[in-house]
């Protein structure tokens, strides 16, 4: 069974000047947000960008992936912390997403969990649909 998700936004302007805002989500979960092209390239001043956006569903995608693919292995997380930063230059796009985890894994060992990190960073569906970015990595540690 395929999921869909959806998101409406609008868009008034210029896209230096201009701004935006994402109305809602399907889920309803948030919204509105504001969106500019300087909270996108330089001060956030309480706006969002795309790249934010991006850098909370890796974070979130990657969290389940490595969680999943942890308890398939018969060491389940006690508790994952994970953050992404997505790094965009004009004129390039997106250059790189850097994934940070520190984790609680009974019986896992540092080396053990650094692999499953390294798997779950490569397999995550977000992951796979940032293929074109030219820097992906993780950091990986137990806590």
């Amino acid at each position: 069974m395929a999921a869909e998700r959806t998101a409406h936004v609008t868009w008034k302007g210029s896209l230096l000047e201009g701004a935006g805002t994402i109305e809602r989500v399907g889920s309803r979960a948030f919204g509105p947000l504001d969106v500019t092209w300087t909270a996108r390239t330089e001060a956030s001043d309480g706006r969002t960008s795309p790249e934010e956006l991006i850098a909370a569903a890796h974070a979130a995608c990657f969290s389940m992936a490595f969680s999943g693919a942890l308890a398939k292995a018969g060491t389940q997380p006690e508790r994952l912390e994970t953050s992404a930063t997505v790094t965009f230059v004009p004129g390039s796009g997106i250059t790189k997403s850097v994934l940070t985890v520190r984790g609680s894994v009974p019986g896992m060992d540092e080396e053990a969990f650094r692999a499953a990190a390294e798997s779950a960073k490569d397999n995550c569906p977000v992951s796979k649909a940032l293929a074109g970015v030219p820097e992906i990595t993780v950091d990986a540690s137990l806590s």
